[in-house]
């Protein structure tokens, strides 16, 4: 008995022993974890003529939540044509395929360097505080900014705007039953170009890609011309000669006779509109497209210069085109626009004085008043007060018995003066 207890006992040991070796023995290494950032946000391109913009936020994180993002650049590229397919048939699923097998036969059209991390493995979590955070370095724009780009689209990838790129479809042969009659074609589609953006960590690995965008491939509208502008005291009004809508597509199924045009001969395209910009900086002025050839803008800064392009648009299908650019002329904004007349002038007698009151004037740029005196009948009036007042009021102490006429002028910080106020006769009592 004693000696199967002493036996159960030395295997125990022995398992412990093995299992306590077996602790600290290492498997297989992992391999590191690679850290890629994520995709550029808010990508946007927009084609202006023959130059399409692009838009987009510089990844200031890596997929898995951690920052700074290991980012060195953000390439964008033109993905590869698709097939042309009919329109009604139904898109088959796509079989997932990784960034470099999508980018196969893409061509990157413009890249974009930003500050990155001096040890992307040095990261902080997605809770930490930014002051944490090792900031990166280098040239480009900062994690999280706006970076813009710009790539001139060839020549050769246009297509003529009256000119329809779709093939014929295969004329239906009819069934017995059936009237043989004109079939009609597949709905024109705008043929166009897609974009997509990637950020590409500093050994070159690329992170996910962004949204994907089109732009469209037709000639732009014309260019407005005669663009100008005329400035008040509170507003700038820019105006430009309007362009002619585009003549219809002409497309060449139509001329079939067994199959009716989709888009008739003599049918416009969307009407134009137009994008404003500030010409020293490109900021567009114009939220969405006006209609009118006419823009309002209040940005009055006197003493600094304004000068103006102007763009025609077109949208098809969702996708906008603009056209060249037409300019004004820079000009200096002078202010040369007096304040308005003071108002309700009013003179009230005292004992050897005359108090004058009035309204305040409303001008931003008002520096005072100049109050005016002259004996009556008041043909000839003489400033009374050497530099503008502030005050709205007025006390001029005269002998008693003489009557005089008043008026008061506005002026503002350029030095304009207002037309006289309203005239007050009074004397003054004993």
């Amino acid at each position: 008995m004693r000696g199967d207890v002493a036996r159960a006992l030395l295997v125990a040991w022995l398992l412990v022993v093995v299992l306590c070796a077996a602790c600290g023995k290492k498997g297989p290494p992992l391999p590191p974890l690679v850290k890629v950032p994520t995709p550029p946000a808010e990508f946007s391109a927009e084609r202006k003529a023959d130059t399409i913009d692009f838009r987009f936020i510089v990844p200031s994180a890596n997929t898995d939540g951690t920052r700074p993002a290991n980012v060195a650049r953000v390439d964008v590229y033109a993905l590869p044509d698709q097939a042309e397919r009919d329109p009604r048939m139904p898109v088959a699923p796509l079989t997932p395929v990784t960034v470099d097998e999508l980018l196969k036969g893409a061509v990157k059209v413009a890249s974009v360097t930003v500050k990155a991390p001096r040890d992307p493995n040095a990261t902080i979590e997605p809770d930490d505080p930014d002051t944490e955070m090792e900031p990166p370095e280098g040239l480009g724009p900062d994690q999280g900014a706006v970076a813009r780009v710009s790539d001139e689209i060839a020549a050769e990838a246009v297509a003529p705007g009256e000119t329809s790129t779709r093939a014929k479809p295969a004329k239906r042969q009819p069934r017995d039953d059936e009237n043989p009659g004109p079939l009609l074609s597949p709905p024109w589609v705008v043929p166009t170009r897609t974009y997509v953006s990637v950020g590409v960590t500093t050994r070159g690995r690329r992170g996910p890609l962004s949204a994907r965008v089109a732009v469209p491939l037709i000639d732009p509208p014309e260019a407005p011309d005669e663009a100008e502008f005329t400035y008040e005291e509170n507003a700038i009004t820019v105006t430009w000669t309007p362009v002619p809508p585009r003549t219809a597509i002409q497309d060449p199924v139509g001329e079939d006779e067994d199959v009716l045009p989709s888009t008739p001969i003599g049918v416009p395209l969307p009407s134009i509109a137009y994008h404003v910009y500030d010409a020293a900086s490109e900021t567009r002025l114009t939220t969405s497209p006006v209609s009118k050839p006419e823009f309002s803008d209040a940005r009055i800064a006197w003493g600094e210069e304004r000068c103006y392009s102007v763009r025609a648009v077109e949208t098809l299908n969702g996708l906008s085109i603009e056209s060249d650019a037409a300019f004004t002329s820079c000009e200096t904004l002078v202010d040369t626009f007096p304040p308005a007349a003071p108002k309700s002038l009013d003179a009230v007698a005292s004992e050897g004085a005359i108090s004058l009151i009035w309204e305040p004037n409303t001008e931003k740029d008002l520096v005072g008043y100049i109050v005016l005196r002259g004996a009556a009948p008041g043909d000839t009036l003489a400033p009374l007060t050497p530099a503008p007042i502030q005050e709205t009021f007025f006390k001029d102490s005269v002998p008693a018995g003489v009557s005089y006429v008043y008026a008061v002028r506005a002026v503002d910080g350029a030095g304009n003066v207002s037309e006289l106020s309203n005239r007050k006769q009074e004397s003054a009592r004993d």
